[in-house]
């Protein structure tokens, strides 16, 4: 679970499992909230609280209604929400984002409570770029920090910019995509912190500071004070920050990082996931600690949120907030009303492969696990998918003559294998487990696909490669997401269960 805690003496990391980029956290009192990058899925930006740093409880998703948040068919998979900046200001909470579709751009929002309800979109047609940032200076002035890095004055509540945006430091020299930015006041000197490097292998974290958030800025010696770049760390692409005070005035760090797996080039298929790392102050400098899977516990009492259910058997009249469609969620294609007890899903595109396919998931996060539903396909066709995106997606597809795997893999489509379906429902799984071979060439993990009998003994249909529903292969920003589609008519299911498997 997100935050469980290892041993005594140590935390695991990620905080925050699965494809949950680019975090940007704030403390409130004793309280803490974090959002991540969300894309392509809606609803959009997951809001997370926690008490301690370590363990993260999904308070809801801050785009949650289709006016804040309109994907059309025609957004790209890795287009949509990118980069959100969370912060709390004069009683209420701010989140800025680019959303990167046609006719999109940066917006803000504002709650007075992270859970929501949030505003409809403030549009900021003046600031220009990605990864916007929020500050505040001792006079109230407004400032907005994007990658570049650039900077102009707005005014939050109309949105209205104030001069042109001017170039603040373009980070290190040579060092690609200055990004991320991040502007705080910290005792004597305002500190820009940003990603640089990419957001691969080379992904770094670099910080300036100066006398005014105007700048100029003055780059630390040290740069980049943290990246695991040119090294065989088991976390990788390490970048994106954001830092944050702990319980007892300790200092933190938020960031995305990878866990690459299997042969060469190592393959990440969780997505970019939410990691914690200690920070010290030295000569008015962070300096990063340790980022590793195990990280040594905070000074302070842990304080473990509730633990999910495995098993969600869709009672609630809406899904609950870890569940995420493609693009859109109308309820007359995705609804848990029409039959008590199950998902009812109505087709609409009729294949994993359409942008508009009716589809709801939730993130991967764990290297193993099991899921399986249970599906009544006796008046459609659908089934349960692993999907990273249009063109990369495995599915066990049940309709009520058949019952097949099929991989999608760049340009290419198979069956990879079919049998004759069982009267009435079937319960369909995946178990994703380590690769069977160790040698230069092995993929990270393998995805075997199958039907679960009457008796309960599991008969597999076909195991695959997960190399191919990773980054390095797909490209682009997000992680597998594994979950229910109609492809074909109306499917119901019954229930969704989604088990961790241990190391």
């Amino acid at each position: 679970m997100p935050g469980q805690q290892h041993t005594d003496a140590t935390v695991t990391n990620p905080v925050i499992p699965g494809f949950h980029p680019d975090p940007s956290v704030c403390r409130v009192g004793d309280d803490y909230y974090l959002v991540c990058s969300s894309f392509e899925y809606f609803p959009g930006i997951p809001v997370f609280h926690s008490r301690d740093l370590v363990h993260w409880t999904q308070l809801g998703n801050a785009l949650d209604r289709p006016g804040q948040l309109p994907l059309d068919a025609d957004t790209p998979s890795s287009g949509g929400i990118y980069a959100p900046t969370l912060r709390h200001h004069d009683g209420r909470f701010w989140l800025i984002v680019t959303l990167v579709t046609e006719g999109g751009g940066n917006m803000l929002f504002t709650a007075t409570d992270p859970a929501g309800p949030w505003s409809d979109p403030v549009r900021l047609p003046g600031v220009p770029g990605i990864d916007p940032d929020l500050a505040w200076d001792e006079d109230g002035t407004c400032w907005c920090t994007v990658a570049g890095v650039g900077q102009v004055r707005i005014d939050p509540y109309t949105g209205e910019t104030f001069g042109e945006p001017r170039k603040l430091w373009s980070g290190t020299p040579g060092a690609m995509a200055p990004e991320a930015p991040h502007l705080y006041r910290i005792g004597a000197y305002w500190y820009l912190l940003i990603a640089e490097g990419g957001t691969e292998r080379g992904h770094g974290v670099s910080i300036a500071r100066g006398h005014a958030p105007t700048g100029p800025f003055e780059p630390c010696p040290a740069n980049p004070v943290l990246t695991h770049r040119s090294s065989d760390r088991p976390i990788q692409n390490t970048g994106h920050a954001d830092l944050v005070q702990g319980p007892d005035g300790s200092w933190w760090m938020v960031l995305l990082g990878v866990r690459p797996r299997g042969g060469t080039p190592g393959w990440h298929v969780l997505g970019r996931e939410t990691f914690l790392a200690p920070v010290e102050w030295v000569d008015g400098w962070p300096v990063v600690g340790e980022l590793s899977p195990d990280l040594a516990a905070p000074g302070w009492p842990l304080v473990p949120g509730p633990v999910e259910a495995d098993r969600d058997d869709f009672d609630l009249s809406e899904l609950g907030p870890r569940w995420i469609s493609v693009r859109d969620r109308a309820e007359e294609y995705c609804t848990t009303k029409e039959r008590p007890g199950r998902l009812t899903l109505r087709a609409r595109g009729d294949s994993l492969d359409e942008r508009d396919v009716v589809f709801a998931g939730r993130r991967q996060q764990h290297l193993r696990c099991r899921v399986r539903t249970r599906i009544d396909p006796s008046q459609g066709r659908g089934g349960l998918a692993v999907r990273l995106d249009e063109e990369h997606h495995y599915e066990i597809e049940a309709s009520d003559r058949e019952v097949r795997v099929l991989g999608r893999v760049g340009p290419l489509r198979t069956v990879v294998a079919s049998r004759p379906a069982p009267a009435g429902p079937v319960v369909l799984g995946v178990r994703i487990a380590d690769a069977p071979s160790r040698e230069a060439r092995t993929g990270p993990d393998s995805l075997t696909f199958g039907i679960e009998e009457p008796d309960g003994t599991f008969s597999a249909l076909g195991t695959l490669d997960g190399r191919y529903l990773s980054t390095e292969v797909a490209g682009g920003f997000t992680g597998r997401v594994i979950g229910l589609y109609a492809a074909a008519g109306t499917v119901a299911f019954d229930w969704f269960d989604y088990e961790p498997l241990a190391d």
